[in-house]
């Protein structure tokens, strides 16, 4: 079975809004697809501050060590994880790092839109 996977919001982003955004996003892909929306497969272990104005290596610092995936429901699985926006790829590659460990088998990545660089900020 395939997994359409979003990247979870921290407790309290999820508090302050009241949904996940890109859960909005990967929900009718899933349906579309005729793929398993799957978003208890990723676990946002801690909270981390917005990536806004982060330098690239911030940015993966901050994120480092963010995500779990559950090993019983990654292993073997072919998964799309989708985020809204990337900008340097550091959440992206977070969550990937994450279900690699649990076991999946593939890992592709889609997102609404990507940040385009500026003020100095190099897409790396």
């Amino acid at each position: 079975m395939n997994l359409v996977v979003p990247v979870p919001l921290g407790k309290q982003r999820m508090k302050e809004r009241g949904y996940n955004q890109v859960g909005l996003l990967a929900m009718p892909l899933a349906a579309i697809q005729g793929w398993r929306y799957s978003p208890q497969v990723l676990v946002r272990m801690r909270e981390t501050r917005s990536q806004v104005g982060l330098s690239p290596m911030e940015r993966k610092e901050n994120i480092s060590g963010a995500f779990r995936a559950v090993p019983v429901l990654a292993a073997g699985k072919v998964i799309l994880l989708v985020d809204d926006v990337v900008t340097t790829g550091a959440t992206l590659g977070a969550c990937s790092e994450a279900l690699i460990k649990a076991g999946a088998k593939h890992i592709y990545a889609l997102t609404l839109a990507r940040a385009l660089p500026h003020h100095g900020l190099q897409i790396v």
